[in-house]
């Protein structure tokens, strides 16, 4: 058992009850990751996935040392947009971070990926072959209609410059909301960030019960198509989605089979290729800090960080892990 599904295990119980001091979660604000060089990814994803590049600074002091737990960091922030939703680039100036093993698969415990919709798989997956990316998937995967569902689904699964997985995904008629039906741009945002996580019911206990996001559906997939889409022989997934009321959602993938993905690193840090952070925005970061610590959850900055000169956008933040090691941002604004 990880340290951090260790901690939660400890000393939250298994439904958590509703209370005013827990922290109070509207959006999933952001998905941030951990590049090596910054500039090479601002490109990746503006030139080859259309992102919009809106900010671009950098940061150093004890309060992000604070936050981010890493010290002596110089941290510069890339924010782009795609439709609705941002992603976030982060490049450690100093320290710099270990980069993602080579030998990392799709079922290991660290896994994480943002789902971008796309309007046509065909010309989407052409304009990723023409940039040459390195596959993930063996190629788009369409899911059969025994998966309920996600019956007709299109997905293919890349990786980034730095080894980030990352999946285009097209929804056929009958599913997904209308905006991912327009047809007027290639790559129309991101649908949500999926977590590979072990056992369902402490995810739920953390982002659900603690957190507050809300279900939105769930599925088993399985078969030939999900084998080739996460290139792992015999998958077999319970999926779990979530959602704040604004935002992308958070999506559980526990693979049922095979069991023998790796956990997450217990020395993972912020500055590492693998670390990926989901932001959330929440009403008050100081008051639900002191829930989560309540409940046993792994805190990665020492509690809710004042950041007076809110480079950022926010003025108090707090970076946890989750039960499997993913990281959580919280910022208050």
């Amino acid at each position: 058992m990880s340290r951090f599904l260790l901690a939660l295990a400890v000393s939250l119980p298994a439904a958590f009850p509703a209370a005013a001091e827990s922290p109070r979660v509207t959006a999933v604000e952001a998905v941030a990751v951990t590049v090596s060089d910054m500039d090479r990814s601002v490109d990746f994803f503006t030139g080859v996935l259309s992102f919009e590049k809106l900010s671009d600074l950098e940061v150093a002091g004890a309060d992000y040392e604070r936050l981010q737990g890493v010290f002596g960091l110089r941290l510069r922030v890339v924010r782009l947009r795609l439709g609705d939703e941002q992603l976030e680039l982060h490049e450690y100036l100093a320290p710099r971070g270990r980069p993602i093993p080579a030998d990392a698969h799709s079922n290991d415990k660290s896994f994480q990926h943002v789902a971008i919709i796309v309007s046509d798989m065909a010309k989407a997956y052409a304009r990723l072959r023409e940039f040459k990316v390195s596959h993930a998937s063996t190629g788009p995967q369409k899911l059969p209609a025994y998966i309920t569902a996600a019956a007709g689904i299109e997905a293919f699964y890349f990786k980034d410059p730095d080894n980030h997985a990352l999946e285009i995904l097209a929804f056929p008629p009958d599913k997904g909301p209308e905006k991912w039906h327009r047809k007027d741009k290639l790559f129309l945002g991101i649908d949500h960030t999926a977590i590979v996580v072990s056992d369902t019911d402490a995810s739920l206990r953390f982002y659900r019960d603690l957190l507050g996001l809300q279900g939105r559906g769930e599925s088993e997939n399985f078969g030939p198509e999900q084998e080739h889409l996460n290139n792992v022989f015999g998958a077999r997934l319970h999926i779990t989605g979530l959602r704040a009321a604004a935002g992308p959602g958070v999506e559980f993938l526990e693979y049922l089979a095979p069991r023998d993905g790796r956990p997450a690193p217990t020395d993972l840090k912020a500055n590492d290729m693998a670390h990926w952070q989901t932001v959330l925005d929440a009403t008050d970061v100081a008051i639900g800090a002191a829930a989560l610590r309540l409940a046993g959850a792994f805190f990665v900055s020492p509690g809710a960080v004042a950041i007076p000169g809110r480079e950022l956008g926010f003025g108090r933040g707090l970076l946890l892990r989750d039960p499997d090691g993913h990281g959580v941002e919280l910022v208050e604004r």
